[in-house]
């Protein structure tokens, strides 16, 4: 066990050395090419997190795509927080390596990964009774639709990617939500569903991504509206850009965006910990509301997007 441990923190190491040093080699390239500098700025901000709480002993979260970045943060948080935790991925091995990692540390809850791939309605459907099937007559009664992927620039995207992102990003929030919804219902559980939106849902939309995000929205608001009267509360956090693999950023590396208005990228942690009091009864009488974590992207500032189309 120790020796697999040893193994799992070599790799990771290794896996944010490469990052880094694909970092150091974009630099590079970049001062070859203009003749000027890369000028590194480093930033460390302070940033607040909630004690180990029970704000939601007893409960069960559904995250899907949390096996890294904001999904990753949020499993965490809300184990911290008490609740037992189901992550997904389109891989089962990843989706099973990574609760296995994450749940080491917390003997008394649950926490397990199964496959999900939100692109297909019928698969959707198929993994979350598997979930029931794996909780052993435990209940669901909080999910976060976070699983999303970016790219699809009008300018360029194929027809497949437009799909890809799109059936991701907004069609696997959908028709998961509706399961879970009805399911819900049928056992009168007063839950949760937290939608992962983005700064780019309030941008006009040049591309896929920025398009499914305005949908995410949407969807936060038309559901909330639905179901606040069966119980379910729904709602969304919409972070501007992010320290996560996607920016190629790591959570312990230099934060630094000189076009952010407060200097740097968002956390992860932060928006992880807004995700536990977003689901917690502290806010059940925010209904339909989305919590914009952008640093002001995209709410008061549209400067850090650079708009062109390209022939």
């Amino acid at each position: 066990m120790l020796i697999a441990k040893s193994c799992k923190t070599i790799l990771q190491k290794a896996s944010d050395s490469k990052m880094k040093i694909t970092q150091w080699i974009k630099r590079g390239i970049k001062y070859v090419v203009s003749g000027q500098p890369v000028i590194v700025n480093r930033v460390s901000p302070t940033i607040v997190t909630l004690s180990p709480n029970h704000l939601l002993q007893g409960r069960t979260a559904l995250i899907t795509g949390g096996t890294s970045g904001i999904g990753f943060s949020i499993a965490k948080a809300f184990l911290d927080a008490g609740a037992n935790v189901v992550i997904t991925s389109r891989s089962a091995q990843r989706a099973e390596q990574t609760a296995n990692q994450l749940g080491s540390n917390y003997h008394n809850q649950i926490c397990l990964g199964v496959a999900m791939n939100n692109k297909s309605a019928a698969q959707i459907i198929e993994s979350f009774e598997h979930v029931l099937v794996i909780l052993k007559g435990g209940k669901v009664d909080i999910l976060v639709n976070n699983a999303g992927i970016g790219g699809g620039g009008i300018s360029s995207a194929t027809e497949e990617e437009y799909n890809n992102v799109m059936d991701t990003n907004l069609k696997g929030n959908f028709f998961l939500s509706r399961e879970v919804a009805k399911y819900m219902i049928r056992h009168s559980i007063q839950g949760n569903i937290l939608n992962i939106a983005s700064s780019s849902s309030l941008r006009p939309a040049n591309s896929a991504y920025i398009l499914s995000k305005w949908g995410v929205r949407g969807l936060t608001e038309g559901l909330g509206r639905a179901l606040a009267p069966k119980g379910i509360v729904v709602n969304g956090i919409a972070p501007g850009p992010t320290a996560t693999p996607m920016l190629g950023k790591m959570n312990d590396d230099d934060i630094f965006r000189s076009d952010s208005l407060i200097g740097r990228y968002i956390t992860t942690t932060e928006i992880a910990q807004m995700a536990v009091i977003m689901v917690s009864e502290m806010s059940r009488s925010v209904i339909g509301d989305i919590v914009y974590m952008t640093g002001g992207a995209g709410n008061i500032n549209n400067g850090d997007f650079n708009y062109t189309f390209d022939c």
